[in-house]
């Protein structure tokens, strides 16, 4: 008994001291109870550590940080107020609306929480709208390694990851209806100077009420999974090294299964359309429609893009194979595609940069007191027309010119031609030409004479804020 009762103290009194030890070795870690100057009691009755903020603006952006804990937290606000005119349209054709619009109107709260944990939510309430935009979780602490969990963009398209407010155009061009923008997922990301590669797994997308609705009725009506992809990307930038100057070859695949957003009647479809150049534009030309009974979809894209000094180019192929489970029916697989090359100067001395870290363009620095002015032009061409699948095809020839007051405040003017072939009738919808009769069809094959098709003239433009 005496022994019991002795080893049974000597195990206690280790215990004791080992959970000392652990306080110490935890206070010792954490580096906002480390930089701790008090505690106060936070609305759940535990204490917490109380760290001071300085406040500051950092080129308009409203900050709040401490440096020596690694603890900062930032807004970014971005209203992006857009107009159009349309003109040039046959006669007879469906009339397009010239109007306004809040392209966007966007709310990001962003930390730096730890020194390798940093966190962001984002909300978008154009036209009153609130839509969800990013909110993941990343850590930073494996060397050249970013991990990352939630809802975001996949990297996949250099020109889907540029963010709006440092586009060279207005609307990004046709082709990037391919690209997958922000979905639910994981993404594991590797970069060196000379090499970038991202590579995650993604499920449904996460933006409104109405995706939530139909991700909720497949599951409970039908039993329906989510949907998953997997997409990868590789980028190497030879010219890592010259401070002024950058090239990026860019190469990006991606295996997706069709997904729950859309109605349970609907699900096993894809559905790929565009509108030309604008959203103040509705009518949506390029439209495949539903395609059902799809097994898989599989994306690749193949970009070219650079700068030197005031010049920036960027050009990519991207292409869509729509494959048919051939259990359900005998139906070819489906070839999109589309192409676009574009670029802009500073024509006061200004200077373009590229963001290393994420894989493309980010802001300019002006070249002048008062901003810099830049000189945009760009083609681009999306085919949606594809064994049997008559989605139409578009060519698109765009100039622009953009003001740069300072890193808060950018305008934008566009001019815009476009030219939709015959088959680009909205999937059934818009009038396209005339027939025999002289009469306006929205069917394809009874078009006669050389007008077909439906182009017109865009004349839009863009006053932008951020802060």
């Amino acid at each position: 008994m005496k022994r019991i009762f002795t080893t049974t103290i000597a195990l206690c009194c280790a215990l004791v001291a080992f959970e000392a030890s652990a306080q110490r070795h935890h206070r010792h870690d954490s580096p906002l109870k480390a930089r701790a100057t008090d505690t106060d009691i936070n609305q759940y009755g535990q204490e917490v550590s109380v760290v001071p903020l300085t406040a500051e603006a950092q080129d308009g952006f409203l900050v709040f940080q401490n440096r020596k804990a690694n603890y900062r937290v930032w807004f970014d606000v971005r209203v992006q107020t857009d107009g159009a005119v349309f003109w040039g349209t046959p006669e007879g054709v469906d009339k397009i609306g010239n109007g306004v619009s809040i392209r966007r109107a966007r709310f990001a709260l962003k930390g730096q929480l730890r020194r390798d944990w940093y966190g962001e939510f984002d909300m978008d309430f154009a036209d009153g709208v609130a839509e969800l935009k990013d909110a993941y979780l990343r850590f930073d602490g494996i060397r050249n390694m970013q991990l990352q969990v939630g809802n975001f963009k996949e990297n996949f398209s250099i020109s889907r990851n540029t963010t709006s407010r440092y586009l060279q155009f207005i609307e990004r061009p046709m082709a990037v209806a391919f690209a997958p923008s922000r979905h639910l997922g994981f993404q594991a990301k590797f970069e060196v100077p000379l090499f970038w590669a991202a590579a995650g797994v993604f499920f449904q997308p996460v933006d409104g009420a109405e995706t939530r609705t139909n991700v909720e009725d497949n599951n409970k009506d039908a039993g329906n999974s989510t949907g998953y992809s997997f997409t990868g990307k590789m980028v190497f930038r030879p010219f890592y090294e010259m401070d002024d100057a950058s090239l990026h070859i860019g190469l990006a695949a991606s295996y997706r299964t069709p997904k729950a957003d859309l109605s349970p009647n609907r699900y096993g479809s894809v559905r790929i359309s565009s509108r030309n150049a604008t959203v103040i534009n509705r009518k949506k030309y390029l439209d495949t429609g539903y395609i059902p009974d799809v097994n898989f979809e599989l994306l690749y894209a193949a970009e070219l893009a650079g700068h030197f000094r005031g010049l920036r180019w960027e050009a990519a192929y991207l292409r869509d194979d729509v494959h048919i489970d051939e259990h359900i029916t005998d139906s070819p697989t489906k070839h999109f595609w589309g192409v676009y090359a574009q670029a802009g100067i500073l024509l006061f001395g200004g200077h373009q940069h590229y963001d290393a870290g994420g894989a493309k363009y980010t802001r300019i620095t002006p070249g002048r007191d008062w901003g810099d002015v830049e000189l945009c032009a760009r083609y681009d061409r999306l085919d949606l027309d594809s064994q049997g699948v008559q989605g139409g095809a578009a060519n698109g020839w765009t100039v622009g010119l953009n003001y740069w007051v300072n890193s808060n405040i950018k305008m934008m003017l566009n001019y815009q031609y476009v030219k939709n072939n015959k088959w680009a009738n909205g999937n059934g919808k818009l009038i396209v030409g005339h027939n025999a009769a002289g009469e306006p069809t929205t069917n394809p094959e009874e078009v006669v004479g050389s007008k077909t098709g439906v182009g017109y003239n865009m004349l839009s433009c863009r006053f932008e804020v951020n802060f």
